[in-house]
């Protein structure tokens, strides 16, 4: 089954463009804080550990929001729990335009965080489920998909909006997701999936019990290991991509400029990613693509040249990226229906551990005068990690049927 045909089909077609507006947003607000904390260190006269610290707040909400948003999934229903946190995030959002002091711009971002955390695991958990096996994976990369657009739409704010109108506006605009859930809660419904058990429900302890018993435990130490190691590099390099440029000594608008066109890259990654997905499996992708980040990291961090500077940048983002997508799609894989959602959002939020501390670190770096080369050997060591777990530890799961095999399980004991 093609890409064409997982798009013919309305009513799948309709939940993917749903989800993947929603991600979209949450790639903007991401997206956003890279670019404003670059405004802001000016603007507020921030160090580089002050920088870092914003973005680890950021990262430190998400972290809880992944956690508690999976497990309230699994209990509540996916669609309400997507409608909730889309609507922290932007309330959030538009309240940071009005933060007078970094105090309460680090608290604001915080509950931002725990919206965009909470979301993202709990959408790709609604379209891993509401779509059949053979397309399951490509529908999953498809909606992380929808990241890159919003990097671009924050990438066009950020170049547009930012130099003339300031940071402030930046965040208004990340506050009008708040309208798209008004859409989004006619637009969607929980999976047939989930609604077939919602007379079967497990308390958080029974789902907790699961998603570490023996028959998931290797499974989710795995996963864990895995999101730790992308999310780490990922924030790491990518909160910082603006202001690394600007260190470069470009100016900054010229390094929104750059910044915009390695974002572009992200998208052939995601499609490459898509396509390969469900010819070659999980594992292949995982691996392969995971390696030429690590690759692209080392290649980045010694550009010495404007010209190489954008083409390690652009690498870096095509397969870091198809990478995510690989990845979203993988997780929801490994758990039965009961259980997916609390098992997705608590490797989401072992990983956003790894969101706290790779800017952290690049900020108490920078601020000691590490060579951005040695920075960027840390993110490449960690990549290898992520491969290396998935390569060896990491079961295949293209085709499979997760609630079938926990059936059969159970049949046997």
């Amino acid at each position: 089954m093609n890409k064409a045909g997982l798009l013919r089909e309305p009513k799948q077609r309709k939940l993917l463009f749903s989800a993947g507006l929603s991600w979209l947003f949450d790639a903007m607000e991401v997206g956003m804080i890279s670019f404003i904390v670059a405004a802001l260190a000016v603007d507020w006269h921030l160090d580089a550990q002050q920088v870092g610290f914003l973005t680890a707040v950021n990262s430190i909400g998400m972290a809880v929001g992944a956690a508690v948003a999976g497990s309230f999934a699994d209990r509540y229903g996916r669609r309400a729990v997507l409608l909730w946190t889309l609507l922290i995030f932007s309330a959030a959002s538009g309240l940071s335009a009005l933060a007078t002091s970094f105090a309460v711009l680090c608290a604001l971002r915080f509950i931002a965080g725990f919206g965009l955390g909470g979301e993202l695991p709990v959408a790709s958990t609604l379209v891993s489920e509401s779509v059949p096996a053979h397309e399951r994976g490509r529908a999953v990369v498809l909606l992380e998909s929808f990241w890159a657009g919003g990097w671009i739409v924050s990438a066009l704010i950020a170049y547009f909006i930012i130099p003339h109108y300031g940071w402030k506006t930046a965040f208004i605009i990340g506050a009008l997701p708040a309208l798209y859930a008004l859409y989004l809660r006619r637009a969607i419904q929980d999976s047939p999936r989930y609604t077939a058990q919602q007379d079967r429900k497990l308390s958080f302890g029974e789902r907790l019990a699961s998603v570490w018993s023996s028959s998931h435990r290797r499974s989710t130490i795995t996963l864990w290991i895995l999101w730790l190691m992308v999310v780490f590099s990922y924030y790491g390099m990518f909160l910082w991509l603006p202001s690394v440029m600007v260190m470069k000594g470009f100016s900054l608008v010229k390094s929104f400029q750059y910044v915009f066109i390695m974002t572009l890259a992200q998208l052939p990654g995601y499609f490459t990613a898509a396509y390969l997905i469900e010819k070659f499996g999980r594992k292949f992708v995982l691996v392969t693509y995971l390696l030429l980040t690590a690759a692209s990291a080392v290649w980045f961090g010694n550009a010495g040249t404007e010209a190489m500077l954008i083409a390690a940048g652009a690498s870096l983002s095509f397969f870091n990226l198809g990478a995510w997508g690989a990845m979203y799609a993988y997780t929801p894989e490994l758990y039965p229906t009961a259980v997916r959602s609390t098992g997705v959002g608590l490797a989401a939020a072992f990983g956003r551990i790894g969101g706290v501390m790779g800017p952290y670190l690049v900020g108490i770096l920078i601020a000691q005068n590490v060579a951005l080369s040695s920075i960027f050997i840390i993110f490449f060591v960690a990549i290898i990690i992520g491969a290396l777990a998935v390569l060896f530890f990491g079961k295949e799961t293209k085709g499979t049927n997760p609630d079938q095999v926990a059936d059969e399980r159970k049949g046997r004991q």
